[in-house]
């Protein structure tokens, strides 16, 4: 049983208004996200965490019938916000896969596959290949210097062989995340996503390489690729 999380508490402070309302192919972001998980067979429910000023907004996408058993509050870190959603996963759950709300080119293949590796290792994650070349900043030597604030030196080059950017789902056994995020909490310390949650229990994860688009809005600039791929989807399976 595979339940889903999906985190959608985060205050769109770079796109400067609230991204998930924000219309894409004639749908709400979070619209997107949701029917997504919603169509996904290994999907049993869907927990939706968002921020406790927009829970009336976020039910009114929810369409019916749906997987989507609560929508509750999430907190001022990732990781408040993740726990809160694992607080209402069915116990019978064995697995729990958490998505970001941003995320709306997510596919049912996609979500299928990231489970049935969880399913065989006990924890696996969606990534992007990284193709850029990489420059590491030097910070201190920015900060040391008045003159020239702002502006970025290089230090040194960063080989990207092997190098993988995370995206979401990731999905794991449900009481492999609570151990992750029980000692997330008595350390005290910040993560940004569940992967880095669980390596601090020495446990490997699996990456399951994308080479399809499943970018995470953050710009006001990614909304009209997001529009082209969805629109582009739509009109294939209609062919």
């Amino acid at each position: 049983m595979l339940s889903a999380i999906i985190v959608a508490a985060g205050s769109s402070e770079r796109m400067g208004f609230d991204k998930l309302f924000a219309l894409v192919s004639g749908k709400p972001i979070i619209a997107h996200t949701i029917a997504a998980f919603e169509r996904t067979d290994c999907v049993s429910e869907i927990i939706l965490v968002g921020r406790a000023d927009c829970l009336d907004e976020l039910r009114k996408v929810i369409g019916k019938p749906t997987k989507v058993k609560q929508v509750v509050a999430g907190g001022a870190e990732r990781s408040d916000s993740v726990r809160a959603g694992l607080e209402y996963v069915d116990p019978r759950s064995g697995f729990v896969a958490v998505h970001d709300a941003a995320r709306p080119m997510i596919t049912p293949e996609k979500i299928t596959l990231v489970f049935e590796v969880a399913r065989k290792h006990g924890a696996a994650t969606l990534a992007e290949p990284i193709n850029d070349t990489l420059k590491r900043a030097d910070l201190a030597a920015v900060a040391a210097s008045a003159d020239d604030a702002g502006d970025l030196l290089i230090k040194e080059s960063v080989d990207r062989s092997g190098i993988y950017g995370m995206q979401t789902p990731q999905v794991f056994e449900k009481k492999l995340l609570e151990e992750a995020y029980q000692l997330v909490a008595k350390k005290k310390i910040s993560v940004t996503d569940e992967v880095s949650a669980v390596e601090l229990l020495g446990r490997k994860i699996i990456l399951v390489p994308n080479h399809d688009f499943n970018f995470k809005i953050t710009y006001p600039r990614d909304l009209p690729l997001a529009e082209f791929v969805l629109k582009q989807r739509a009109d294939a399976t209609r062919r």
